[in-house]
């Protein structure tokens, strides 16, 4: 193999929805194509779409390619005895133009049994939100199966469901479970178990351009939904040139760096470290190499790499296996 001694960058695997925009390509800089490119998918795994290495030595090669080869340089040494030669997340950027589906993902056990899965914890970093710009996040009370039927087959089943303004900063973390859907007017940066699991509840009617009304997948969710109130929202620190803790849960840790100078990174080798540019510019250097960053560009570090600065002016997520 090659040298993994520098950030990997890969081509974004960009997906058409119904509910897309443009935003991706004037916000992330994405060379999107179509008018309603809804997801960026920045590293993944999940078959039949797995990331490309665009930069550097490596350049061509599959994120599979490299764990099969070099698992514990790649993941680290932690993160390689608890998942073998898996990637364990995926790291999406999301435009929505219009309102997704309501939906809600399978525990690990439920999706595993089903579909030989993970389930899909999630998290959303609002990047950018228009005017009243909202999001669904589980029922505005404690509810029940009985309650939920009934409303789905009226068609009220918003009524009962918590409908939350959003707006650039913001972050929401849904364990399994969660009823959900992202609003129309959102930019969002997603980190996930690596999982395409996805229970579509309600599409709000909608037809695609030759009158389909997508599948829905209301009896494999009865058994995946949380019925009880949840609380998604979450509160954070913003001290400069520092790691804030945004999420530690047992799938990701995710913290926040609001970055303006340099700052000095010691790794331990057990987990990768993954970066999402938010906002700002910055760049990274390892072993005198430097190599630069803008908004919407996503860098794996491998584990391999144990020392390198950041420096610029940047709001950049990080995210590793605790």
């Amino acid at each position: 193999m090659n040298t993994i001694n520098y950030p990997l960058q890969f081509e974004p695997i960009l997906k058409e929805r119904i509910w897309g925009g443009e935003k991706l390509k004037t916000l992330l800089n994405k060379p999107i194509v179509s008018a309603i490119t809804g997801e960026s998918w920045e590293l993944s795994t999940v078959e039949g779409d797995v990331s490309i290495v665009k930069n550097g030595d490596l350049k061509g090669k599959s994120l599979t390619e490299l764990i099969e080869d070099a698992p514990n340089e790649i993941l680290g040494t932690a993160v390689y005895a608890r998942f073998g030669k898996q990637f364990p997340l995926l790291f999406k950027y999301l435009d929505a133009r219009e309102d997704l589906s309501i939906q809600v993902h399978p525990n690990d056990k439920l999706a595993k049994e089903r579909h030989n899965s993970f389930g899909k914890t999630e998290m959303w970093y609002v990047m950018q939100a228009d005017t009243d710009a909202r999001i669904i996040v589980g029922f505005k009370e404690d509810s029940s199966k009985e309650e939920y039927l009934e409303n789905l087959n009226n068609k009220t089943l918003v009524s009962i469901l918590d409908d939350v303004k959003a707006k650039a900063g913001d972050v929401f973390f849904l364990e399994t479970g969660t009823v959900h859907a992202i609003g129309a007017g959102l930019v969002v940066a997603e980190i996930q178990q690596t999982s395409d699991i996805t229970y579509r509840l309600y599409d709000f009617d909608r037809t695609d351009a030759e009158g389909n009304k997508r599948e829905l997948h209301v009896d494999l969710a009865l058994d995946a939904i949380n019925y009880n109130k949840v609380y998604t929202y979450k509160n954070y620190e913003k001290v400069e040139n520092k790691s804030n803790v945004i999420v530690d849960c047992p799938y990701f840790t995710t913290n926040i760096i609001p970055l303006d100078g340099e700052v000095d990174f010691t790794k331990s080798g057990e987990t990768f470290t993954v970066y999402m540019c938010t906002e700002g510019g910055f760049k990274i250097e390892i072993e005198g190499e430097t190599y630069s960053y803008i908004k919407g560009d996503t860098i794996l570090i491998p584990a391999a790499v144990k020392t390198f600065t950041v420096k610029g002016t940047a709001s950049i997520l990080e995210v590793f296996i605790s």
